[in-house]
Parts: structure tokens; sequence; C-alpha cells
């Protein structure tokens, strides 16, 4: 299947319940360009393979961290995903203003690739200076909907604004119900 670099999703979600629950997380652990995690990974016992790619997220049983039992609706949404296919690394990410995540590729992350994981992307906290570009072309991300980008492709975010932008990203192992979903909004279905 191929879908493209780019695929806004049919989801929507409620961004001021986001950003409630985010503003009482301890935001403060966020420098510059960081990450807190929201599932922890737990290795499966006497697991056959090495983990050579952190996201690749079938080498581990993942559990929610405290903080995402601290936000019940963020909660909602990683169980809903979870209620229709295997949900590895759940994270916040945050780019503090006139931050930059400089250009780089996530081999993993792209439907096409073998032994593949896929990344979500639900922008919280945004606005038209914080800017993704995938392939050199800007992703036009909106706060409460929901994005595949294929990250195994070059990839970079600039926050030209004096505001922070924060992600929630939730990795998963595509199976026929994600598959059908990216390709069906992919084709306007």
């Amino acid at each position: 299947m191929t879908v493209g670099d780019r695929v806004k999703l049919p989801l929507a979600f409620d961004v001021s319940r986001m950003q409630a629950e985010i503003r009482a997380l301890p935001l403060h652990e966020f420098i510059h360009y960081s990450v807190l995690p929201l599932t922890t990974p737990k290795p499966k016992p006497k697991s056959s393979e090495p983990v050579d790619d952190y996201a690749d997220g079938s080498w581990a049983n993942w559990l929610d961290t405290s903080l995402l039992e601290a936000c019940p609706y963020l909660t909602s949404i990683v169980r809903d995903f979870r209620s229709k296919t295997d949900v590895t690394l759940v994270r916040l990410l945050r780019l503090a203003p006139g931050g930059v995540v400089a250009e780089h590729t996530d081999p993993t992350l792209g439907l096409e690739q073998e032994r593949s994981v896929i990344r979500l992307t639900i922008p919280i906290v945004g606005n038209d200076g914080a800017t993704m570009f995938v392939n050199d072309e800007p992703v036009p991300m909106q706060a409460g909907e929901c994005w595949y980008l294929r990250f195994s492709d070059p990839h970079r975010v600039v926050n030209e604004s004096d505001m922070e932008r924060i992600n929630m990203s939730i990795d998963m192992i595509p199976n026929d119900w994600v598959r059908s979903m990216i390709e069906e909004a992919a084709n306007g279905a």
C-alpha cells in the first residue's frame, strides 16, 4: 500500500480538554525540545530478538506512566486506539519558541517498512509559526487533528513563533484497521 508521506485522518479530539490536562502536568521538565513519556516499555520475558530499534515497539509490553494516568482524556484516546491495535510508545513532544528539530529520518516509522511501527501525531498546542516539514513540504496540522506522517522520510520541525508547540505522538503496530483508515483517508473516502 502506498499512501504518500502525509494523511490527515478522519479523527478529531477535544483541544480544550487536552490542553487543560497538559497544563496540570510537570511541564517544567520540558527543556527546548523535550519529551514526557506517557507509556514506558516493560521488555517481554525471554525475548528472542535483540532490541536494535527503540521505535520498533514489538519487543516490549507497554505500561502507562503516572503522567498518562493523571490525564483521563488523554488516557481515553490511548485506550480507544488500544482497543483496535497494539499501541507502543506514547509521548508528549514539546518544542520551545524558536526551537528547531533538525532534519532526520526514523527508518522504521513508515507503513511500507518491514516490521514497521507507525506514529500518529495529534497537535495539542500550536500556532502558524510552528511547522512540521516532511520531504521539505510543510504539513498544515491544526490542534485536535490526527495525522499519519511517513517519518521514514526526511522530516524536521521549526518553531518560529514565541509560543511552545506540543504534540501527542502515538506509536502503534499497524494492523488491517490502521492500514484501512489511513488508505481510505488518503483516497478521500
